[in-house]
């Protein structure tokens, strides 16, 4: 497990090109966020760009969402590891096997980054889990999925805030929670459905925000990190 400290907020560069993504880095401190970095901008940009940033001082979510045979998402992972990633993510719904199987083969590396599973997504409601067949509601599959990511030796899952204080109550407070869909009042929910403000994620336990649009679409991307941070307190 990584034991560096880790920055509380990842800021999600959702951008198309490198050009546009290091225009919007070239304004942040190392020393206040993390980068998150997803598929489109991994996609077109490649992990060059990921290397880059790290050998900055910065330290990276690596968002991909792994989900495929166990020994597949294992190489996948120590890739990652090996670009210096801090935290990297596999689908937890792939299964016991897979994910176990990821987090020993991190186990053999000289840098291991968090190794956490995505549960739920947050755009997705119980409406959408019944169309793919899942007769849980969010909130049931959230938990059933983190015990089973908690139980493959993982270290935490993608999860809503809105899920955070029932999985730290259930699963302990070593348990990490990184979230996304966390707006600062008065932003647009954009295609997220379950929401919360910054002090409402730390108030439930939340170990790590993402938040994307409220800061790189800012007129001033330092100063909306500033603001951020200076209503929270850790």
């Amino acid at each position: 497990m990584n034991n560096k400290s880790l920055p509380l907020i990842y800021v999600a560069l959702d951008f198309e090109t490198a050009e546009e993504a290091n225009r919007l880095t070239e304004q942040l401190d190392a020393k206040l966020v993390g980068l998150k970095v997803g598929k489109e901008l991994f996609t077109a940009a490649g992990p060059e760009l990921v290397k880059n940033w790290v050998e900055h001082g910065f330290s990276v979510f690596l968002d991909l969402k792994f989900h495929d045979i166990p020994n597949t998402v294992a190489q996948a992972v120590v890739q990652a590891a090996r670009l210096g990633v801090d935290v990297v993510n596999v689908h937890a719904s792939g299964g016991r096997k897979m994910m176990a199987t990821a987090k020993q083969a991190l186990e053999k590396e000289s840098h291991q980054p968090l190794l956490i599973a995505v549960t739920v997504l947050t755009s997705m409601t119980d409406e959408d889990l019944t169309e793919i067949g899942v007769h849980r509601n969010a909130q049931e599959q959230v938990m059933a999925l983190a015990k089973l990511t908690q139980s493959a030796g993982l270290d935490g899952v993608v999860c809503s805030a809105q899920e955070a204080e029932i999985l730290k109550s259930t699963l302990g407070e070593s348990f990490k929670l990184m979230t996304p869909g966390i707006r600062p009042k008065g932003s647009q929910q954009d295609d997220q459905k379950r929401v919360m403000t910054p002090q409402q994620a730390q108030q439930a336990g939340v170990d790590f925000m993402v938040i994307g649009r409220p800061i790189t679409k800012a007129s001033d991307p330092a100063q909306a990190v500033s603001d951020i941070i200076a209503s929270l307190s850790r």
